[in-house]
């Protein structure tokens, strides 16, 4: 997914396709069953769908326009009005439009963060027994998670990605290493020795509040325990994850940027051989390989984020594809989702637009299979960890981001920054308790 900060894999395929989740069928109707259009040709199915895409208009967009020709070709009594939203207008916007009931698209990019909140206001058409969930056995069970909403399934994920280790080997073989870290102690130490030997900085921690959630997961944490609907990221757990990150930058081991501009900060640093670890996801790789740095792509290295005491995770993000419950176009709605993210077409817009596809069966394809980077992502997907399927978790971020920054800024205290924290995560989720 891309943050809202700026804004892939043979050994790995068969533990990849040991995550998928087991399925649902397929069928739909215009009225309230879904039984009916499952039974329709789908020749015979009419109308326009207008779909809102918020991919990068200029890098990502017009990779999707040939797969809509071919759509079209195939139904040609159903027509595509395609319109690219901006990544950051979009919820707002979409929630304006279905609320009105006047101008929603009948099929949304959403960030798989919106899905409940969606859901939950009413605003989505459940997709269980439509032809949009064709062969759900064959999607990753992390990215399908973030699908569901009190026992319904309300969207279809599209892309997906996860936090990685990126990191620079050519500094790694100067400093005389000869892995990536796989503990947060082991970072440490191999960042003071790249400093030591190199000059260069060991580490860049992203100060924004989901680059904390690595740190917080392998501590065995997490934002809130849905079980017990109770708010956890002020806990023993949390806080011992967050004071790892405040450690490495206190060391010197790694420095953090809380400014505005402390991602692109980050970004340019890792490009140009500045700093030799990052934190960051798939949609970084296609920036880092313009830097300096990796005119050689193959000197850019991937790994599992390292693991506190109790495991290794990061958090997954991606987008679903997701239909208006006002739709008066569901039953096309539902066979341009379905063909938009058949197997093939994931593969294509993968390999292109440097994203994690969802589905088990386009990791064997050899656009995916067949990209270094795409297929180093096998592995860090493995511990990645599924966002809580509640509405307004999303929301949690705008809080964490400021206090995560104060703290890792040192104008709070990890313990006090996420208390403020915890205390606005209850006012979002007030059926929670601290």
């Amino acid at each position: 997914m891309r943050r809202s900060i700026t804004a892939k894999r043979s050994a790995g395929i068969a533990a990849i396709a040991a995550l998928a989740l087991a399925a649902s069928a397929c069928s739909s109707s215009k009225s309230s069953g879904g039984a009916a259009a499952a039974n329709t040709d789908p020749a015979a199915v009419k109308g326009t769908v207008t779909w809102w895409d918020t991919s990068d208009a200029t890098n990502e967009a017009p990779n999707y326009q040939p797969i809509i020709k071919a759509f079209e070709a195939k139904y040609p009594n159903i027509k595509v009005n395609y319109v690219n939203v901006p990544f950051s207008d979009a919820k707002d916007k979409f929630k304006t439009a279905a609320q009105s009931g006047n101008g929603a698209p009948d099929v949304l990019r959403a960030d798989v963060g919106w899905t409940p909140a969606f859901a939950q206001l009413g605003y989505l058409q459940p997709l269980d027994g439509t032809p949009a969930l064709a062969d759900e056995s064959d999607y990753l069970a992390g990215p399908n998670a973030s699908d569901h909403y009190n026992g319904k399934t309300y969207g279809v994920p599209q892309v997906t990605d996860t936090l990685a280790l990126l990191y620079n080997k050519d500094l790694f073989t100067k400093a005389g290493i000869a892995s990536a870290p796989k503990t947060w102690d082991e970072l440490k130490t191999d960042a003071q020795q790249i400093k030591a030997k190199t000059g260069a900085t060991g580490a860049f921690i992203n100060a924004a509040g989901y680059f904390a959630l690595p740190f917080i997961y392998g501590e065995g944490g997490d934002l809130i325990d849905v079980s017990a609907k109770k708010i956890t990221i002020a806990d023993a757990k949390a806080l011992k994850g967050v004071e790892i990150a405040q450690d490495l930058v206190k060391s010197g081991a790694a420095v953090t940027d809380v400014t505005k501009d402390g991602y692109n900060n980050m970004q340019t640093a890792f490009k140009d051989g500045k700093v030799a670890m990052v934190i960051n996801g798939p949609w970084s790789t296609a920036d880092d390989l313009k830097g300096t740095a990796f005119s050689n792509a193959d000197n850019l290295g991937v790994a599992t984020v390292p693991a506190g005491s109790v495991k290794a995770g990061a958090p997954v993000g991606g987008h679903n594809l997701v239909v208006y419950a006002g739709s008066k176009n569901l039953d096309a709605s539902y066979l341009f989702v379905a063909f938009l993210n058949n197997a093939q077409n994931q593969a294509t817009i993968a390999a292109k637009n440097n994203v994690l596809p969802t589905r088990t069966s386009a990791y064997s394809d050899p656009q995916v299979s067949g990209s270094k980077l795409l297929s180093a992502f096998a592995e860090p997907l493995k511990s990645a960890v599924g966002r809580p399927p509640v509405a307004g978790a999303s929301d949690l971020f705008t809080p964490l981001d400021t206090d995560y920054q104060a703290i890792m800024g040192g104008q709070k205290s990890a313990q006090d920054g996420l208390n403020d924290a915890a205390t606005q995560f209850a006012q979002i989720l007030t059926d929670y308790k601290k």
